[in-house]
């Protein structure tokens, strides 16, 4: 059986932990988009973990983790993140990396800091790790698919100089930046090729008959749906597809009938990094409160450090999040840091032009919607370590239980702490 788990609202919902709590009950688990621009924060008995492009089940020996071709590959990323799961004393996980995977570019990282540099105020507030130059070049059809690096090195150079032409003339005459050598580029590929070796391979062959043998695969996703390229705040979105539909894709090939199952990870409150639309977003000592209180830690982004833009729940947006998913369930997390609160407002609907919507509209519109609040009694204490859903108080589930009325998709999980183990199955 093939599930996934993706996010409802702007990314940073609690999709790794959830995914490390599903991971138990997998074979397989595949990073299908996106690349080292988000991370995933997982606490649990190794310690706390902040991973960016490998696979929610790395910290289970028995799950072959898969990063898919539609990942914006980092391999300096993944150098480190492998060096900071064996210090965490993580056993080597089984990974295997898509051979049509692309690799991000040193030069992507430094076009990506040019750019915003040279847009200034009018940037896209991008975490600067070379994402949209990525696919702008994979779609140009000038970036690197990693099994280029194991065959005919004069075509591989051949290409590095069809690339370049393009890139050093961007370099001179607008960024007015230093040009790049082949040598530079093709040296640099030639590391990546050794340090790849061991885990690069043909992950259709082996995803397609996984399905056909009947594993349970679960799919990674990176950000929520509205960062998605598509259905997103566009243009401040990211530069991939973040929705379930891509993992048919992205992850290697598999039927789009067979993902069977559509975990939709929705956080108790709002949260967002990066420019953009946030209709209720909170500011000032509400928001620094909120902030400190959420996540474990405080809500700060897991690749930046930067402090994230703070919300209540929008109810509006996390409808539309869930229908462009296809949610099939919701997880319902960091419920435990609303506790604090006498009252919780939510946004259960949109002012536009004096008119109130209960409909999610398309960018332009929503610069001009306003919240429309309705205010809930909270529970006011500290509901970590709780593990049957009654047990809660009657505060906390009449919140949990309005949310998924107006969502419309059953809340089957909630989370109330950071540990693997704080779970509660509804």
């Amino acid at each position: 059986m093939v599930k996934a788990i993706v996010g409802a609202n702007w990314g940073d919902e609690g999709k790794g932990k959830i995914t490390d709590v599903l991971a138990n009950n997998s074979d397989v688990v595949i990073r299908f988009q996106g690349g080292a621009n988000a991370g995933h924060t997982i606490k649990n008995n190794y310690g706390k973990f902040a991973l960016h492009q490998l696979p929610s089940g790395v910290f289970h020996q028995n799950i072959t983790n898969v990063i898919g071709n539609g990942v914006a590959f980092s391999v300096e990323n993944f150098v480190k993140e492998m060096q900071t799961l064996k210090e965490g004393g993580v056993s080597e996980p089984k990974i295997l990396i898509s051979d049509r995977a692309q690799v991000v570019m040193p030069y992507h990282v430094d076009f990506d800091c040019y750019e915003e540099e040279r847009l200034g105020k009018n940037s896209f507030g991008s975490t600067k790790s070379g994402i949209a130059p990525f696919y702008s070049d994979k779609y140009s059809k000038i970036g690197f698919q990693i099994n280029e690096l194991f065959d005919d090195m004069d075509s591989l150079k051949d290409k590095i100089n069809h690339a370049l032409e393009i890139k050093n003339a961007t370099l001179k005459n607008l960024y007015n930046k230093p040009e790049i050598t082949l040598d530079e580029v093709f040296n640099k590929l030639m590391e990546y090729k050794e340090i790849l070796a061991p885990y690069v391979g043909d992950s259709f062959t082996f995803i397609h008959k996984a399905v056909k043998d009947g594993k349970n695969i679960l799919l990674e996703g990176q950000l929520g749906a509205l960062k998605d390229t598509d259905f997103g705040i566009y243009p401040m979105v990211t530069s991939s597809n973040t929705i379930a539909g891509y993992g048919a894709v992205g992850a290697g090939g598999i039927p789009p009938y067979e993902i069977k199952d559509i975990v939709t990870v929705v956080k108790a409150y709002s949260s967002a990094v990066g420019a953009g639309e946030f209709v209720s977003e909170i500011f000032g000592e509400e928001a620094d409160k909120l902030r400190m209180n959420g996540g474990d830690g405080g809500e700060f982004g897991a690749t930046t450090g930067r402090p994230r833009r703070m919300g209540w729940l929008d109810l509006v947006a996390t409808r539309y999040g869930c229908q462009v998913q296809g949610a099939t369930q919701v997880a319902f997390t960091v419920l435990d840091a609303l506790g604090y609160l006498d009252e919780i407002p939510v946004c259960v609907a949109y002012e536009l032009d004096g008119k109130v919507i209960d409909y999610f509209p398309s960018t332009t519109k929503l610069k001009r919607c306003k919240p429309v609040l309705k205010v809930l009694k909270g529970w006011k204490t500290d509901i970590t370590g709780i593990k049957n859903y009654n047990e809660l108080p009657i505060e906390c589930r009449e919140y949990i239980e309005f949310a998924e009325k107006e969502i419309g998709v059953p809340i089957t999980m909630v989370s109330n702490g950071p540990a693997r183990e704080d779970i509660i199955y509804k």
